[in-house]
C-alpha cells in the first residue's frame, strides 16, 4: 500500500515534493495533517528521508501525538514530531551538561505565583487578574525578542493602575528571581535553545548532523522567536515544508505573525506552493458564509465542498431579548437534535469569551443535557477519573471473579455508575459521563486484553493528553475550538462587543476578531446556527452577519426573530447589497 493512496489531486501535489522549500496553503478541513503525514511517510518509504533525521513541528502536545499516532498507523517510527518547546527542551536538558558542566536550570510551572514573589520583593501589590496580564506582557515581550526597554516603548500604557515603569521594574524583578533559582519558564526554554545553538558551533554542528528535514504545521501561528529558533535548526538547509491557513491567524496578541506565512515564497523564491481549497469537513451553505466572510482578505482562501448535497440546510440566524432567552432557545434545539438521534458529541456551542459559557451552561443542565466546557480541568485529572483509575489498578493484582470487562463494570458500579444518567445536569452528571467513558474505553478494547494492560493503556493516555470524548455536548471558546469539528454548530454571542470584542478597536484588531467569527463558522460540519441578544445594553448585530449578509438583514435594520444566512449579501466592507443577491459557490 502506497503512503500517498487516498489524496486528492492537491495533495497528491503536496506530497510528492519532497525537497526543497515547500509551502502548503491549507484551508480548513482541507486534510492538512494527512498531507504532512503522507508527504512524510512517502519520503521515508522511497529513501529520501530517514526516519531519525525528520523534525516535525507543531503547536500543541495534542497535534504532535496525533501526527505520531497517525505516522504509527502507516508503519512509521522513528520521526520527531513534536512541539516547538518540547523539541527546544529536549535539546537543552541534552547539550546543557557538555556546554555549561551541570544539569539544566528547571522549567516554572506557574509564572503568575513567580511574579507575585517578584512584586514582593519590590513593594508591589498586584491583583491576580493583573498578574497574568503582566504575565502575558513577560510573554509577548519574549517571543517578539524585545528588551524589557523595547517592550516599554511598545506599550506605554502600563497595566491596570501600574503605569509602565513600575511594569517594567516588575518585569527586571521577575528576571532578577528567576534567574537566582536557576528557573527558565516556557519562553525562555526557546530564548536559552536559540543562545545555546548561537554560541556552540558544536552543538549546531550536532543539531544539524541529527535533522536533515523539517515540516512546520500551523505556520501562521509562528512568532518571531520561534521563527528565529526554526532558522538555527534548519541552517543553510533547504528541505522545509510549511502548512498553514492565514485565515485562523488568531493569536497576532500573543505573538503570531502570519507574515512568515504569506511571504514564504518571497524569501523563498524558488519555493513549490500547493493550496488545498476542497474542504472535506463542512457543507457548501456554511462554506459560502465562510468565504464571504474572509472575501478579500489577505492570503485567503476560497473553500469548496468537497461533495455538494442539495439537502444541506443553510445557516440560520436569530436574535433574541437578552442573553438567558439566547440560552435557553440554543438549549432547546440541542435538546431537538439529540432527541432527533444525534450524538451529543456531535454538537457544540462556542462563544468568543468564557463569561458567555454561564448562562449556556445553566440552560443545558435545567433541560438535562451533560456538557464539556474546553479548557477546564483535563479527563484524566478529574477526581472521579483518578479514583477510578487507582481502583481498576487495585483490582489488577487481585484474582479476577469475571471476565475483564465484567471487573471494570463491577468496579465502577462501586463507585457510582448507573446503567441510566442522573436526570439532571450538574456534577452528578458530570461524574455519570467521566466513568461511562472509562468503561467505553473498556468496551473498545482488543479482545482478551487483561486489566493490567488496560490500566497501563490509562496510564499512557494520561501521559499523552490523549483523552477520550465524553458523550456531551461541548462548549468552547473559539479559541479553544481551533483544530476541532463537529457536525452540528451553535455560535452564539454574534453581536457588536462580543464578536468583535469591544476592545477590538483597530482594523488589525478587528480582522483579528474576523479570523475568529472564521474558525468558528468552519468547525461546523452540517448545520451551523448563530445568534445574538441585545441585552440589558441594547447591543446591535455583530458587523459581520452583516458582511456575510441574511435575507432581511440589511445595513440598518435589526435581525427578525430568525432569518436564513444567505450569502453575500454585503460588501467585504460592511455595505449593504441587493438581498436577493443568490450565493455564491
Amino acid at each position: 500500500m502506497s503512503a500517498l493512496d487516498g489524496l486528492d489531486e492537491h495533495q497528491l501535489e503536496a506530497a510528492r515534493v519532497l525537497r526543497g522549500p515547500v509551502a502548503v496553503l491549507a484551508g480548513a478541513g482541507t486534510g492538512k495533517t494527512r498531507v504532512i503525514t503522507h508527504r512524510i511517510a512517502h519520503g521515508i518509504d522511497t529513501g529520501a528521508y530517514s526516519p531519525g533525521r525528520v523534525m516535525a513541528v507543531t503547536f500543541t502536545a495534542k497535534a504532535a501525538g496525533e501526527m505520531r499516532g497517525r505516522l504509527r498507523a502507516m508503519g512509521v517510527g522513528g520521526v520527531a514530531a513534536r512541539t516547538f518547546h518540547a523539541a527546544a527542551l529536549a535539546q537543552l536538558n541534552f547539550f546543557w551538561p557538555t556546554v555549561a558542566g551541570d544539569s539544566a536550570p528547571t522549567v516554572i510551572d506557574n509564572k503568575v505565583r513567580l511574579l507575585a514573589h517578584a512584586a514582593d520583593g519590590i513593594g508591589l501589590d498586584p491583583d491576580v487578574a493583573t498578574l497574568r496580564d503582566i504575565a502575558s506582557g513577560i510573554e509577548w515581550r519574549k517571543v517578539t525578542m524585545r528588551s524589557v526597554d523595547e517592550y516599554a516603548a511598545a506599550r506605554p500604557d502600563g497595566v491596570g493602575r501600574f503605569g509602565v515603569s513600575r511594569v517594567a521594574d516588575l518585569h527586571r524583578a521577575y528576571e532578577r528571581l528567576k534567574d537566582e533559582r536557576r528557573q527558565l519558564d516556557f519562553e525562555d526554554v526557546l530564548l536559552a535553545c536559540a543562545g545555546m545553538l548561537e554560541a556552540e558551533p558544536r552543538v549546531m554542528k550536532a543539531v544539524h548532523e541529527q535533522y536533515r528535514h523539517f515540516t512546520v504545521d500551523e505556520f501562521q501561528d509562528v512568532s518571531p522567536l520561534q521563527h528565529r529558533l526554526l532558522e538555527l535548526w534548519l541552517g543553510d538547509r533547504r528541505d522545509l515544508c510549511v502548512v498553514g491557513d492565514a485565515s485562523q491567524t488568531i493569536y497576532s496578541w500573543a505573538g503570531a505573525d502570519a507574515r512568515y506565512l504569506l511571504e514564504f515564497p518571497v524569501r523563498h523564491d524558488d519555493a513549490t506552493v500547493v493550496r488545498l481549497e476542497t474542504n472535506y469537513r463542512s457543507a457548501a451553505p456554511i462554506l459560502d458564509v465562510a468565504n464571504e466572510l474572509m472575501r478579500g482578505r489577505p492570503g485567503a482562501l476560497r473553500l469548496q465542498a468537497a461533495q455538494s448535497d442539495a439537502q444541506s440546510p443553510a445557516p440560520t440566524v436569530a436574535d433574541f431579548d437578552d442573553d438567558r432567552d439566547e440560552a435557553r432557545a440554543v438549549a432547546a434545539r440541542i435538546v431537538a437534535q439529540i432527541s432527533s438521534g444525534i450524538d451529543p458529541r456531535e454538537i457544540a456551542v462556542l462563544y468568543r469569551a468564557h463569561a458567555q459559557s454561564a448562562e449556556i451552561v445553566a440552560a443545558l443542565a435545567d433541560a438535562g443535557i451533560a456538557a464539556t466546557v474546553l479548557g477546564g480541568r483535563r479527563f484524566f485529572d478529574l477526581p472521579e477519573v483518578r479514583q477510578a483509575v487507582m481502583s481498576l489498578r487495585g483490582a489488577s493484582v487481585a484474582p479476577l471473579q469475571g471476565g475483564f470487562l465484567d471487573t471494570v463494570r463491577d468496579v465502577l458500579r462501586s463507585l457510582g455508575l448507573t446503567e441510566e444518567p442522573p436526570q439532571a445536569g450538574g456534577a452528578l452528571r458530570d461524574a455519570w459521563e467521566a466513568r461511562r467513558a472509562i468503561l467505553r474505553l473498556a468496551e473498545e478494547s482488543p479482545e482478551h486484553t487483561s486489566l493490567r494492560a488496560f490500566t497501563d493503556e490509562l496510564a499512557a493516555r494520561a501521559q499523552a493528553h490523549d483523552e477520550p470524548a465524553l458523550r456531551t455536548v461541548t462548549l468552547a471558546t473559539l479559541h479553544a475550538a481551533k483544530g476541532l469539528e463537529w457536525h452540528h454548530v451553535h455560535l452564539i454571542g454574534m453581536a457588536e462587543g462580543l464578536l468583535p470584542i469591544g476592545y477590538a478597536t483597530t482594523f488589525e484588531a478587528v480582522d483579528e476578531e474576523r479570523r475568529l467569527a472564521y474558525v468558528g463558522i468552519t468547525r461546523a460540519g452540517r448545520t451551523l446556527s448563530v445568534t445574538w441578544a441585545r441585552g440589558h445594553r441594547g447591543r446591535q448585530p455583530s458587523r459581520f452577519l452583516q458582511e456575510i449578509g441574511t435575507r432581511t438583514l440589511g445595513a440598518a435594520r435589526p435581525t427578525p426573530r430568525s432569518a436564513r444566512l444567505n450569502a453575500p449579501a454585503a460588501s467585504a466592507s460592511g455595505g449593504a447589497r441587493t438581498q436577493s443577491a443568490p450565493p455564491r459557490r
